[in-house]
């Protein structure tokens, strides 16, 4: 993947309508993210967040408008590509390490990349679990289980779709500080759907702010806060409260978070 040149991520005029039900999910989303951005998308419970996050996985198909990476067209999934669901969805009957490896196991190789693997878990603070099974885990630990799987392939770009909506409330915040240290140590390009102002902020280089459906691009912030970040003190960032009070407000102009 060409990261040289132009934003890594293009989003042009993207359109999607379901068949089913005739649903017009989004319409027109404009969005370019470059190499190494983390960017957040916030909107509410049906805006097409999650839509956007599929086709540009090549889940789904791409009707109306452009997508590319790296300046090739989205035709479908790829290798450069990276994807964490709201739920782990670990296999039971893997350990921790089969779990990492299995996208390599299943791209063909046979060579699992012992090291890489070691490197991954490592990376995410499990390097002592790699022969634990998912049900000796918390939920939280499952999430670096399954961040550390989409990193497996070495991608280029890590997309994640409320990973962390699950947690509790101080879990959440400890994984958002282990994804922000893993980002920064990674050097990945990650686009993050949340619901979650707070988190958006804290994570994000950018936040996306999205309308209801049919889902298009209401402003795209840039977070002025200096990292490394940490919940005790970016609250007290004077850049924190406007740009919340930014969001909430585009937000609630235009229907709120469901």
């Amino acid at each position: 993947m060409d990261m040289s040149a132009g934003p890594l991520i293009t989003v042009d005029g993207v359109g999607k309508t379901f068949a089913a039900g005739n649903v017009r999910a989004l319409a027109g989303v404009d969005l370019s993210i470059s190499a190494g951005e983390f960017v957040c998308v916030v909107g509410p419970s049906g805006c097409g967040k999650s839509t956007l996050l599929r086709l540009l996985a090549g889940l789904d198909a791409c009707e109306e408008g452009r997508l590319a990476l790296g300046g090739h067209e989205v035709r479908g999934p790829s290798a450069e590509v990276g994807v964490v669901f709201q739920a782990a969805n670990l296999l039971p009957w893997f350990n921790v390490r089969q779990n990492v490896s299995l996208p390599l196991r299943v791209g063909g190789r046979r060579d699992t990349n012992d090291a890489r693997i070691n490197d991954l878990l490592a990376l995410a603070g499990l390097a002592d679990f790699g022969e634990r099974y998912p049900y000796e885990l918390s939920g939280g630990m499952q999430q670096r289980v399954g961040i550390c799987r989409a990193l497996a392939r070495d991608p280029a770009i890590l997309l994640m779709d409320e990973p962390f909506g699950a947690l509790d409330a101080l879990t959440r915040e400890r994984m958002n500080t282990e994804l922000e240290r893993i980002w920064r140590e990674s050097g990945k390009t990650v686009l993050l759907i949340t619901h979650s102002i707070g988190e958006a902020i804290f994570l994000g280089d950018r936040v996306v702010v999205m309308s209801p459906r049919p889902g298009r691009v209401l402003a795209d912030l840039p977070v002025p806060i200096a990292r490394p970040r940490s919940f005790d003190t970016i609250v007290t960032d004077p850049a924190y409260a406007p740009l919340a009070r930014e969001i909430r407000a585009l937000l609630n102009a235009e229907g709120g978070l469901e």
